[in-house]
């Protein structure tokens, strides 16, 4: 039998605010936070998830490694560090692990030096091209910590993180490793923001998932970083599931196929039934097509009745850190809330009839007992899906 895996340490920094106390008041709020108007990134004004809670200084990085994502990361990585480096120690540096899913990297550097060069004819001096490395996040950690275990980044997309955990776990199980830092990062550029709004998928407003109404997403930044271990934690990664269905390049597969391949997954993984959840996080983008193919997904596997809602819109859509976000989310949901509040669903309350009616979680709603077992989607460009159960230990 595979061993079980832990989640025992969590540190994290979103639009909702930096470490665990911050972001819990915020998700269990009376009003929405997070998301808000910004003129940075657009030509027009656009709600986003930007964080503006002060991050850690990159100076303890060399110059390659020096951007908003690593700081995003080494801000995540302060609330751990003394988790990690009882790891360390515990184990050997080499048999700890780095496993992370990001998908913008450095990219910002990169678009503030071209603009710099267009107008000067110079690059800045603080700038340089292996900033934007997809693999830039893994070596930052492994700089500052001195590890030497198996390290690497993965970017699917939205999936990412969700991946990174998987593949924790994975290493763990293999005896690979025995201890793993694993999660994401994400931070919020012009070129990303571009990109979706190309694609028609960007809301000006707060978005609303699941609304008749819903107009797109609201792009995010942010990262989060756990402690995995096979050592008992507060919390267990008791499942994970994931598919490639392949059906475009950018849309989803509209019946829901390869979600549901995932969802089904990650519960066969866990050893549960359907009805031995107790909450799903939606990946809950509010463009149209992706909340269709979700809602049917989740109705045609859980049925109607499961507490469900998109943390979405209080922290954007993290996009390669959305998968380690939430599944933070998840984690303080499961830890410290003996009576069981669930995250609320931020949004206009007029549903689409054309889709299936789900349990959107109201405010202030609990289950009146401490959660067991939750559930995470994370379904991205390409048809690739990674899926989390998230078990009270």
């Amino acid at each position: 039998m595979n061993p079980p895996v832990f989640l025992n340490q969590l540190g994290l920094v979103c639009a909702m605010g930096r470490g665990k106390q911050e972001v819990t008041a915020a998700l269990f709020g009376d009003a929405p936070t997070g998301v808000a108007p910004s003129d940075d990134f657009a030509a027009k004004t656009l709600h986003v998830g930007l964080v503006t809670s002060p991050l850690a200084e990159t100076g303890v990085l060399p110059a390659p490694l020096r951007s908003r994502n690593n700081a995003l990361l080494l801000t995540a990585l302060a609330e751990i560090r003394p988790a990690v480096d009882a790891a360390i120690a515990r184990y050997g540096r080499e048999r700890v692990a780095i496993v992370l899913g990001t998908s913008t990297s450095g990219i910002g550097e990169s678009e503030t030096a071209i603009a710099r060069y267009l107008t000067t004819g110079q690059m800045p001096p603080e700038f340089h091209v292996r900033q934007q490395e997809l693999g830039s996040p893994a070596l930052a950690l492994n700089h500052v910590l001195g590890v030497t275990g198996p390290s690497f980044v993965i970017s699917t997309a939205c999936s990412s993180s969700a991946k990174a955990l998987a593949s924790a776990a994975r290493l763990l199980r293999a005896g690979m490793a025995d201890a793993v830092v694993t999660g994401g990062a994400d931070a919020l550029c012009r070129f990303t923001v571009a990109g979706f709004s190309a694609l028609d998928s960007v809301s000006e407003v707060r978005c609303n998932p699941m609304s008749v109404n819903r107009r797109g997403i609201n792009i995010g930044e942010g990262a989060a970083l756990f402690v995995m271990t096979r050592e008992p934690g507060p919390v267990r990664l008791a499942g994970w599931g994931e598919s490639s269905d392949a059906h475009h390049i950018s849309a989803p597969e509209p019946g829901g196929r390869g979600a549901l391949a995932a969802m089904r997954a990650a519960l066969e993984r866990a050893g549960l039934a359907p009805s031995e959840l107790d909450y799903v996080n939606l990946h809950g983008t509010a463009t149209p097509q992706n909340d269709a193919m979700e809602s049917h997904a989740v109705h045609a596997l859980l049925g109607g009745d499961i507490p469900a809602s998109s943390t979405k819109p209080l922290t954007g859509h993290t996009l390669g850190a959305a998968g380690a976000l939430e599944a933070a989310i998840c984690w303080l949901t499961l830890t410290g809330n003996p009576q069981g509040r669930l995250p609320p669903h931020w949004w206009d309350g007029e549903a689409d009839p054309s889709l299936p009616t789900l349990s959107l979680v109201k405010r202030g709603y609990t289950l009146e007992r401490p959660l067991r077992y939750v559930l995470s989607n994370s379904f991205a460009f390409g048809g690739s899906n990674a899926v989390l159960i998230l078990g009270s230990a």
